[in-house]
């Protein structure tokens, strides 16, 4: 019998939405004006549907007065806070593109995404961890000159954008929402490179409208939830799965604070009753490590998401046990695909939770197939993850063979992702095609180390890179965060416990133990950093 090929297309009755995001809020308030739509936990502020729309149009009509028109790039440089969202639909209503600028770029970062993307106007946080925020925005202006304004959050500019609101009728705005379609550009983010400089992935209002809708949905979002947003508006994972993911289903955004605080994050699920919950796995592991953990009611709780890299299976039980989230979903994708393409379901079991990132979500196709040829594997076997659909981004800004490189003439997206598909459709990651070992002519794969090592009762963390060996080309390295700072263990201990259950070549020949790994603002591990800091 001939093996099933390695590709999945998501079917379904229910068709993709066809609104703008503008559109699509309109309709939410109108089902749920009396509903909250956002609560900032830190200020206290909160709105309902009604209330939002109404701020989010005096955002938008203060816009037009400083003279932002479609297709102008509109950039927001902050921390998670009520005014983000609000930039966020803001500049969808008019049909401005919003470029979402890291907080933690410095100045030569900065300057990078203001030329790159043109942006005209910027809105920016004063201060962020110790960054001055008008200060850099001085140093780069001169060398800027497509910038003509930028708008302080919390200080009088901000102000001052709201109250030229009252200079634009809503006539106008109605006017410049009706000449905008779902496919036109919204939204321009920049991906972490691991080489030169990041790249500005496109996005459409289809893009990360149905994105964020169909990943609420399968979660099964109602309006009577609330959902807790602990990771960052900038990235995908708060903007489009959070953000977009709550308005779409007429559900409740709730913000812990301006950036990842375990404690204020469990302080605000007790409080403002959440009912999802979303993290990279670090985040849960900080969470349920806080002093007093047990102490929070986190009983409204009953799903939430985890994303950005793979989670533990001792930590994904602990999270189902211990946050009352038995309906956590597993998210896989990236930037470029809006993000999601890969969820697990409600009701799928831990092996499938953290063995795999889920099956093909509706409307997307995904296939795996072999990086050099192109041509589709069996299933069961490991090749290039690659995946189709109304997901996959416009192109990079101005950068169409970088944006050739990426998307094929089949309009495929390469993700550059070692994955293999199951029989029942579910799909693991293996690693990154960069990130793969070749040690004397076999291929290793780090996340299979990494899940066998989690076993061992000295280790909280762990990760596995390649580093060059003169004679078997690479030699596999453990980089591990100890249980117990005070009492770490050896490369002997290491050896011993891989011992005869590990193939000879996938047992690590080097060991360093760290207090943490650097990590990408998605909540990636810079794999790529490591590996160069312990190259010798």
């Amino acid at each position: 019998m001939t093996p099933q090929p390695s590709y999945a297309h998501g079917t379904s009755t229910t068709p993709l939405l066809g609104d703008t995001i503008g559109a699509n809020l309109d309709r939410a308030i109108a089902a749920y004006p009396d509903r909250e739509a956002l609560v900032d936990v830190a200020s206290g502020r909160r709105w309902t549907y009604a209330e939002f729309g109404a701020a989010v149009d005096e955002v938008a009509r203060g816009l037009l007065a400083k003279g932002v028109a479609k297709g102008d790039r509109v950039g927001i440089w902050a921390v998670n806070c009520p005014e983000w969202v609000l930039v966020q639909y803001a500049t969808a209503r008019i049909g401005a593109i919003m470029v979402n600028v890291n907080p933690a770029y410095r100045a030569h970062e900065l300057e990078y995404v203001l030329q790159q993307s043109g942006i005209r106007l910027l809105i920016a946080s004063l201060a962020h961890k110790g960054s001055d925020y008008r200060s850099l925005v001085e140093q780069v202006r001169g060398r800027c000159p497509r910038l003509r304004e930028t708008v302080y959050i919390g200080d009088p500019t901000w102000d001052a954008l709201t109250a030229a609101a009252s200079s634009v009728p809503a006539e106008r705005l109605a006017a410049a929402q009706a000449e905008l379609s779902c496919d036109d550009p919204v939204n321009i983010q920049y991906t972490s490179g691991t080489t030169g400089f990041p790249k500005g992935a496109t996005l459409s209002h289809h893009n990360i409208l149905n994105n964020g809708y169909w990943v609420g949905r399968t979660v099964g979002y109602t309006e009577a939830d609330r959902i807790c947003l602990p990771v960052p508006f900038y990235h995908c994972f708060g903007m489009v799965m959070g953000n977009l993911g709550a308005t779409s289903h007429g559900a409740c955004i709730v913000i812990p604070a301006p950036s990842f605080d375990p404690k204020a994050t469990l302080e605000a699920v007790q409080r403002e009753r959440c009912t999802s919950l979303y993290g990279v796995p670090t985040m849960f592991i900080a969470e349920l490590d806080l002093p007093g953990f047990a102490e929070y009611d986190l009983s409204s709780l009953r799903t939430g998401i985890m994303a950005g890299s793979p989670c533990p299976v001792e930590v994904m039980k602990r999270v189902v046990a211990e946050m009352n989230m038995a309906e956590v979903s597993i998210c896989y994708g990236m930037t470029e695909t809006s993000p999601v393409s890969l969820q697990t379901r409600r009701d799928d079991d831990l092996e499938h939770r953290t063995a795999t990132v889920g099956r093909v979500l509706p409307h997307i196709e995904v296939k795996i197939v072999d990086p050099a040829t192109g041509v589709t594997l069996p299933r069961g076997t490991a090749g290039e993850l690659r995946t189709r659909g109304y997901s996959v981004m416009l192109g990079y800004w101005n950068e169409p063979e970088k944006t050739a490189e990426a998307v094929d003439a089949g309009r495929w997206m390469h993700t550059g992702d070692l994955a293999v598909m199951r029989e029942d459709g579910y799909v693991e990651i293996v690693g990154r095609i960069k990130d793969m070992i070749i040690r004397g002519g076999e291929n290793v794969y780090p996340r299979e180390i990494e899940e066998f090592l989690y076993a061992h009762p000295k280790i909280a963390d762990v990760q596995v890179v390649g580093v060059p060996h003169e004679r078997y080309g690479e030699e596999v390295l453990a980089c591990v965060v100890p249980r117990d700072p005070d009492d770490p263990l050896t490369l002997e201990e290491v050896r011993s416990f891989c011992a005869g259950r590990l193939a000879h070549y996938k047992i690590p020949s080097r060991l360093e133990v760290v207090d943490s790994f650097p990590m990408t603002v998605s909540g990636k591990v810079r794999k790529v950093e490591l590996r160069e800091r312990f190259t010798r």
